[in-house]
């Protein structure tokens, strides 16, 4: 049997950007993660059929009027939690850390699935739990390759928490800009004092960046001196989420 075709994933990720705001070329390719010549092929096709516009002012793309609707084909958080479940429980394992899966909702990430530290220590249940996007590494992942909430949340006053907390729009949207480039988001005490989180994206068919997943314990267990996250720790993260990734695109 036939499998998914590529192109087509890409479409539909670029119209799933699309519901959420008006984007330039540049900000589309950034968050697929594609370049900017195959994003501005798929976008050219997708304006020739009418199911995207280009404004004439400013090159932004928005939904065409041949699209009367685009249909709610958002992944459900169940069902992020039941494909990460396993990928989860064997990160914690691995890390010796507690993992969380969060995706964004109404300006904050939503954590759907929480594993705890294997130790004895005693630790909270957090699924359910709202994190500010700005100050945590899952919410640092989310923002940085959705340039429709990243430019929202900038546009407004971001929270201190602690006195490492980023709250000037421009250091935050270099942050945002590392994350992309290496491909996984550092919090050190950002949020909490004494906490600490490495996190990665999940992406879903045609590359869309749907939730992320990220370890968090005490800065001296996660990260060195220099606040660099201890070896071997990026590489466990950013591979449970390749996982979940190939986990949530597989459509047999």
């Amino acid at each position: 049997m036939p499998g998914p075709i590529q192109a087509i994933e890409r479409a539909a990720a670029i119209l799933q950007l699309l519901a959420r705001g008006h984007l330039g070329l540049g900000e589309i390719a950034a968050s697929l993660g594609l370049p900017k010549g195959t994003a501005h092929g798929i976008l050219r096709t997708l304006r020739t059929v009418g199911f995207v516009d280009q404004d004439r002012f400013n090159g932004t793309y928005r939904l065409g009027p041949a699209l009367l609707r685009l249909g709610s084909d958002y992944l459900d958080a169940n069902e992020l939690r039941s494909r990460a479940i396993n990928w989860a429980d064997a990160l914690a394992a691995r890390s010796g850390e507690a993992v969380r899966i969060g995706m964004h909702l109404d300006g904050n990430v939503l954590v759907v699935h929480h594993v705890f530290r294997p130790d004895d220590t005693p630790q909270t249940l957090d699924v359910g739990a709202l994190l500010p996007l700005h100050a945590t590494a899952l919410g640092k992942v989310l923002l940085a390759y959705d340039a429709t909430v990243a430019g929202t949340l900038q546009q407004g006053r971001l929270a201190s928490f602690t006195r490492r907390t980023i709250v000037a729009p421009a250091e935050l949207a270099r942050a945002l800009g590392e994350v992309r480039a290496r491909g996984w988001a550092r919090a050190a005490e950002e949020y909490l004092p004494g906490e600490a989180a490495i996190a990665a994206p999940i992406r879903g068919p045609g590359g869309l960046v749907v939730g992320a997943i990220g370890v968090s314990g005490a800065v001296d267990r996660v990260l060195d001196t220099v606040l660099r996250p201890r070896p071997g720790l990026v590489g466990q993260v950013t591979d449970a989420a390749r996982a979940v990734s190939r986990d949530l695109d597989d459509t047999d």
